[in-house]
């Protein structure tokens, strides 16, 4: 029997296209992540295609869940997001040894092919060279963001005040002053200023939304999950006071 070759995509231009790529495989489509960890943690040699951005259940945690059940599975997520905050997310999860890939959309036809076989026939990791100076970052001492630096990255872009995010992240205000002090200067942005009469120092939250826009350490997409688990968390915050006053 032919080893069968997976595509999670939740974009039916996409996932028509890929297939045509790949007709002379084996294939099973799945439209969104809990339809592919379904059939994935069905298969003994797991061998996925898979989006990031994708609903239910996005490439990310998808990942994580199959790699979880399966860490042998081999994966090659296929994206036109080049953002940092997805090669960061990838790095923490991905299992020892685990031969895995990352290939742009931009890429033509004769590539893209060659990068899924390099992973999926050769066993070899392959890396869009696209991505190769955003994944050296992430490796950096000095520009990589840490998970603390990341949280209050995520709570500014959202318009928190120091008071809020150190009630949300069970901090003291001089504990987010420190983390909000480490992410500028991992964002080099802890000395600019705006050349002027008045020489006035930058609104420091602002500059460090924009340089994280510009680096893909936050984008639309993810700030919209964000702001529905900040939701989340206010709603369990009114409950608190609520039953604390009964």
């Amino acid at each position: 029997m032919a080893m069968e070759w997976l595509i999670a995509e939740d974009n039916p231009k996409d996932r028509a296209f890929l297939a045509g790529l790949l007709s002379d495989r084996s294939l099973r489509l799945a439209a969104n992540g809990d339809e592919a960890f379904l059939i994935a943690s069905s298969m003994v040699e797991p061998m996925v295609i898979t989006d990031l951005q994708m609903p239910k259940l996005n490439g990310i945690e998808f990942a994580r869940r199959l790699w979880r059940h399966t860490p042998q599975a081999r994966i090659v997520f296929w994206s036109q997001h080049k953002d940092e905050m997805y090669v960061r997310s990838l790095a923490k999860i991905i299992p020892a040894e685990t031969v895995y890939g990352y290939v742009l959309k931009d890429n033509e036809p004769t590539p893209l092919r060659k990068a899924i076989e390099t992973v999926f026939l050769e066993g070899q990791c392959w890396i869009d060279p696209q991505l190769r100076p955003i994944q050296a970052r992430t490796q950096s001492r000095n520009e990589a963001i840490n998970d603390f630096e990341y949280e209050v990255l995520v709570d500014i872009s959202l318009g928190l005040t120091d008071m809020m995010i150190a009630q949300r992240r069970y901090l003291s205000r001089r504990g987010v002053q420190n983390r909000l002090q480490s992410l500028y200067v991992k964002l080099g942005i802890d000395q600019e200023r705006i050349a002027g009469d008045m020489g006035e120092a930058i609104n420091m939250r602002a500059r460090a939304v924009a340089m994280a826009l510009q680096r893909g350490l936050i984008n639309a997409y993810e700030l919209q999950e964000e702001e529905h688990k900040f939701k989340q968390w206010l709603e369990r915050q009114d409950s608190k006071a609520s039953d604390n006053r009964l």
